[in-house]
């Protein structure tokens, strides 16, 4: 059984489906072996399989890895942008009540 810390591809488990099919282009065909039989053994899914053994097709036939890094930082997991302020009670604005309509004291609805 294919160990989670032996896996090419660090935090495999919690990457989308849509990063996955990008990060295993970088990898050659022994380092997608591994990831393809832990996720044979585990989670089984469908579309990762399939992609992957694609994949695995065509770097058996001479394609080879792409240039990316597959310990890059996930977009899906950007850190928050800087600055700014809390809101607080004395920072938003002030409650919106929409006038109720039929009202004759309600100044702005026409009569």
């Amino acid at each position: 059984m294919t160990e989670h810390d032996a896996l090419p591809l660090p935090d495999y488990d919690h990457l989308p489906v849509g990063s996955l099919n990008s990060r295993i282009r970088s990898l050659d065909a022994a380092q997608l072996a591994v990831v393809l039989r832990y996720e044979r053994e585990h989670a089984d899914r469908i579309q990762v399989v399939e992609a992957m053994t694609h994949r695995l097709e065509q770097l058996n036939a001479g394609a080879e890895p792409s240039g990316g890094d597959p310990e890059a930082p996930q977009p899906e997991a950007a850190p928050a942008p800087a600055g700014g302020s809390p809101v607080s009670s004395a920072t938003s604005g002030p409650p919106v009540n929409p006038p109720s309509h039929g009202d004759p004291t309600n100044p702005a609805q026409p009569r």
